[in-house]
């Protein structure tokens, strides 16, 4: 796969896929070129305005695409049961898990779970079950999350999972980032008829960095990440790259996950090597159980 780029996705045409976060960064320019090789692409948005905008431009590079635009919040449990109400009647060849939050001051989900955590995993741990009828009467069914290097600092504190007796930002961040992994191959392990990968985008420029900041109300941290994308970043288009690899190509190992290249860091997309604590059987078969309780979604 060495020197791999959108230009080699092969043609998906009577292909369906749903993008979560598809508004902006790694999610639009995942959608953009699902969209720009043939697939019907659902662009499932929290904001119905950034979701709009992010649907007009695709369709001005893609004139004849296959679009759809409908809300979904992660950070809502009605809203991912009404969106999988309106998606679930017809098959689903690609769930793209890629919405996210990074790094945000302690806020609750609409559920009461603590933000990341129930945003970035039991938001789409509750889709992807309730996708899975649709992904099952597809041909040959995958399911991608996206991950996060913050994962090797990950660890599942089980015994304060929402953060209730200690709460950082980061750390509930690379929680969230580990399960992602976490629930990517026990998925692959349970459900062996859905192919199950993890992706990330390694150090990309996104609106990702500069949110929490911005609502902690530190303005030169904000500036920072902006020097930091501007500097040392890649692209949101290089990005995706992964997950558009992952989403796409022939040759993905379940349970495995793909990032860039160079350090994990920048470069076109790879297999790379996770976090030994994301190897834990243990560990997922726990968090799987907790996350059927918590979300009400059993598989």
């Amino acid at each position: 796969m060495g020197g791999w780029t959108a230009a080699d996705i092969p043609g998906l045409r009577g292909r369906r896929a749903i993008v979560t976060g598809a508004n902006s960064g790694l999610g639009y320019h995942t959608a953009l070129q699902l969209a720009r090789h043939g697939a019907a692409v659902t662009l499932a948005c929290r904001s119905a305005e950034r979701g709009q905008a992010a649907f007009d431009l695709i369709r001005a590079v893609v004139p004849d695409a296959e679009l759809a635009l409908v809300p979904l919040d992660l950070a809502d449990l009605a809203s991912v049961r009404a969106f999988a109400r309106r998606q679930a009647d017809e098959p689903l060849d690609v769930l793209v898990n890629n919405a996210g939050v990074m790094a945000l001051p302690k806020r609750a989900t609409a559920d009461g779970f603590e933000m990341q955590f129930g945003t970035n995993h039991l938001g789409h741990f509750a889709l992807t079950g309730l996708m899975l009828p649709a992904l099952r009467a597809a041909a040959a069914p995958r399911v991608v999350t996206v991950t996060s290097g913050a994962a090797w600092m990950g660890r599942i504190r089980f015994d304060d999972l929402q953060g209730e007796r200690s709460y950082h930002p980061w750390v509930a961040y690379g929680q969230s980032k580990l399960a992602n992994l976490l629930f990517t191959r026990e998925l692959a392990r349970r459900v062996p008829d859905v192919t199950s990968v993890a992706a990330h985008p390694g150090y990309a420029s996104t609106n990702l960095q500069a949110e929490g900041p911005r609502m902690a109300g530190r303005p030169l941290m904000e500036r920072l990440m902006g020097v930091g994308n501007a500097v040392l970043a890649q692209s949101a288009s290089m990005g995706a790259l992964p997950s558009l690899y992952a989403a796409v190509m022939p040759d993905v190992t379940p349970g495995a996950c793909y990032g860039p290249r160079l350090l994990q860091y920048r470069g076109t997309p790879t297999k790379v090597v996770t976090p030994p604590q994301a190897n834990s059987i243990d560990a997922a078969r726990r968090l799987w159980e907790i996350s059927e309780k918590l979300t009400g979604v059993a598989y």
